[in-house]
Order: structure tokens, then sequence, then C-alpha cells
């Protein structure tokens, strides 16, 4: 049941609000504080190699919304996926009509937001780079969860770097000290290329590893020119099957999301 709980909360967190107790503040030791940060980003280190015997299906859909809620524009890609031996996204896509988006266009960052700060949150490589601040606990139907929220020490510069960075907030299961929700955005940003909010569950995979279920945004893009552009996303992470994979990127042109 406990496994099994964050699929159902996501399913309904499409569409409704998630149930919660509110956030109650604690007292811990910097020391405690410390112990805990380290084992949740040790078991994201864990579960990021673990991914790498997996492969998954991701369905990504954002849509423009104008007066009315109306749907004024569609962005759909269906994918198959996995991680090759070194750590790097491999993407088959499956299923990608024409875009009818007018008033933006998906970018190679969010391209690259897709298949890392929204599912992921925090890549276990640059952990170093991130201050956490314990905001207390909260209470989801069965689940303790510690509340940390997470900025980088530096915003990269988008015109040095190409690295996307987390700014949020994450929810850790207070027993597996695994990362359960997160909720924030890719960094940096520019004058021209706005990113949203995105809430991410995780469901428990195998009876160990809190993998991407679902990930959702409604939310309004606020350009320098003073255009606001609404959005809405739903991407579904699913059909995780364990298995040996051996996928060797031959060149550049491999369609994958960087």
């Amino acid at each position: 049941m406990r496994f099994k709980l964050l699929i159902l909360i996501s399913i309904f967190a499409l569409t409704f609000s998630v149930p919660a107790q509110g956030i109650t503040k604690i007292n811990l030791s910097k020391e405690e504080i410390d112990r805990i940060i380290r084992a949740f980003t040790e078991k994201e280190k864990e579960f990021r190699e673990a991914l790498k015997n997996y492969v998954f299906n991701r369905s990504v859909t954002i849509q423009t919304i104008g007066l009315g809620g109306n749907v004024t524009g569609t962005y759909r890609r269906d994918s198959f996926m996995t991680f090759t031996d070194d750590g790097r996204r491999f993407e088959r896509i499956i299923y990608f009509p024409v875009s009818t988006l007018k008033e933006i266009s998906v970018t190679p960052e969010d391209l690259e937001d897709l298949g890392g700060v929204n599912p992921f949150a925090l890549e276990p490589d640059v952990i170093h780079l991130y201050n956490f601040t314990l905001v207390g606990k909260e209470k989801i139907d069965e689940l303790d969860l510690y509340v940390f929220d997470v900025t980088p020490k530096v915003i990269p510069d988008p015109k040095k770097s190409k690295q996307r960075l987390f700014t949020g907030r994450i929810w850790v299961d207070d027993r597996d000290l695994q990362i359960v929700k997160s909720k924030g955005k890719g960094i940096p940003e520019t004058k021209n290329n706005k990113f949203p909010i995105v809430e991410t569950w995780r469901e428990n995979i195998d009876g160990k590893y809190w993998f991407p279920a679902f990930s959702s945004s409604d939310d309004e893009l606020v350009f320098d020119n003073g255009q606001v552009v609404r959005i809405r996303m739903r991407v579904k992470y699913y059909n995780y099957k364990r298995t040996r994979t051996d996928v060797r990127i031959l060149d550049d042109d491999t369609d994958k999301s960087r």
C-alpha cells in the first residue's frame, strides 16, 4: 500500500489539490540535518545508477491556454527512454505529431529539463552546487516527509554554460530518506526563454527505488517584453522494466534529450 500510494496521489494531483496537513516546523540539530541531506543525496546516486538497468516510456503534452481555458496549441512527444552505461539519456521517439504551438516554442533547454530537473530535480554529480534549507515536515496521506528548499549557490551564466540547475522544493520520505516529490523549475532563464514551475511525484519501483511517475504544471510564463503565456504541461513516466541495455550512441545525430 505504502509503495503504490504516490501513484494514486499523482493521479488525483492532476485535477485536484493533494490533501495535506501543512508544513510543521521541527527542531533538528545541524548534525541531524546534515545526516538527512547526506542520506538522500546518496540515495539519489544509487537510484540514478539503478536507472541504467531500466527502460521506460515517457509521454509529454505541453499546451498553451487562452481565454476561457481554451487550448490554443499543443506539443506532444511520446518516447522510449533509457540510459547508457555512462549515464547519458537516450530517447527513441515513438509519436511526435507536428506542434501547433504558436505563442511559444519548445527549446533545447525545455527538452533538457524534461529529462533532467523536471523529473529528477537533483543531478548527483552537482549536489555540491546547491544549498539545502530544512523547512519542516509535512504529512501527505500516509507519508511523513521532510521538506527542504533547494537553491543553487551560483546561477550559471547562460552565455557561458549550458548547465541546467534546479531551484525549488523537495519532499523526502522520513523512513526511506529518498526524494518522493519535487516542485520547482530549471534555471537559468533569459529574457526570451522562461520556464514553468513543475511538480513531480515519484512511485516506488520493485520495492526499492522511487522513480518519476508524473510531472505537471499549470503556470504563466512572463517574458521581459510583457508577453504572458499560460501553459499546461503533463508528463507521464511509465512501464518501467528492468533490463540490461547495451545502448551505444554512434554519433551526435542520434535522437536524444540532451
